[in-house]
């Protein structure tokens, strides 16, 4: 199992890279993966020429290709004028329209106030769900006098496990692995209203309506 964790903080040390950190660690305390970090500010001038020349350069390659190849991402990015950052942006305009279909996802942002605190919700969740995500209830943002705190804490821990949980489908005896339904049950309607996402490539990636799709899931 392999987690890919996005950051796109630009200074260094950065408090994104912090918040990505603490995320990841909060997941692996709850599920045995690989993981892998993709830091964009490293690849800020491959990414403007990829959009320049219709090419990735080969690190820039090989980041796409990870965050494609993952069982579940961490994406965390600075609030810009109250959005994520055009960096953020620039490299998930450039991922595979159907890379991220069906793939766990938890969100997370920092910001100097908490005024921004409402990010996630009004433009992290909406950029996953169109791109067929399955964003996690959690989403985690950090103001700069929430370092510290308990409560950002509780909030990180809860989103980890989210993460780990529906990357750890529960075996079944006789049958090996099956999906979480109980997560399946509290993504899908944040992620799709009304609906999830097929992640079985013989279905062409089709949207089925999400009761049907639940009721498959089901182990009798």
């Amino acid at each position: 199992m392999r987690i890919v964790v996005v950051s796109a903080g630009l200074s260094s040390p950065s408090s994104t890279r912090l918040l990505a950190d603490r995320l990841t660690a909060a997941t692996l305390e709850h599920v045995d993966a690989e993981t892998e970090v993709v830091e964009l500010r490293a690849l800020a001038t491959e990414i403007a020429q990829h959009f320049v020349t219709g090419f990735p350069p080969a690190r820039l390659a090989a980041a796409l290709d990870a965050v494609a190849a993952a069982d579940g991402l961490i994406a965390v990015t600075p609030v810009f004028a109250g959005s994520y950052s055009g960096l953020f942006k620039s490299f998930f305009d450039l991922i595979d329209k159907d890379s991220l279909t069906g793939k766990p996802v938890l969100l997370g942002a920092t910001g100097g106030t908490a005024r921004h605190s409402l990010v996630t919700e009004h433009a992290l969740r909406p950029l996953f769900t169109y791109l067929r995500a399955l964003v996690l209830p959690t989403a985690v943002y950090a103001a700069s006098e929430d370092w510290g705190e308990e409560g950002l804490a509780q909030r990180i821990a809860r989103a980890g496990a989210e993460l780990a949980r529906f990357t750890t489908p529960a075996a079944v005896p006789g049958q090996g692995a099956a999906p979480d339904v109980d997560t399946a049950a509290a993504i899908a309607p944040r992620s799709l209203p009304g609906a999830i996402t097929s992640v079985d490539p013989a279905d062409g990636f089709v949207t089925v309506p999400f009761e049907q799709r639940l009721a498959a899931l089901r182990v009798p």
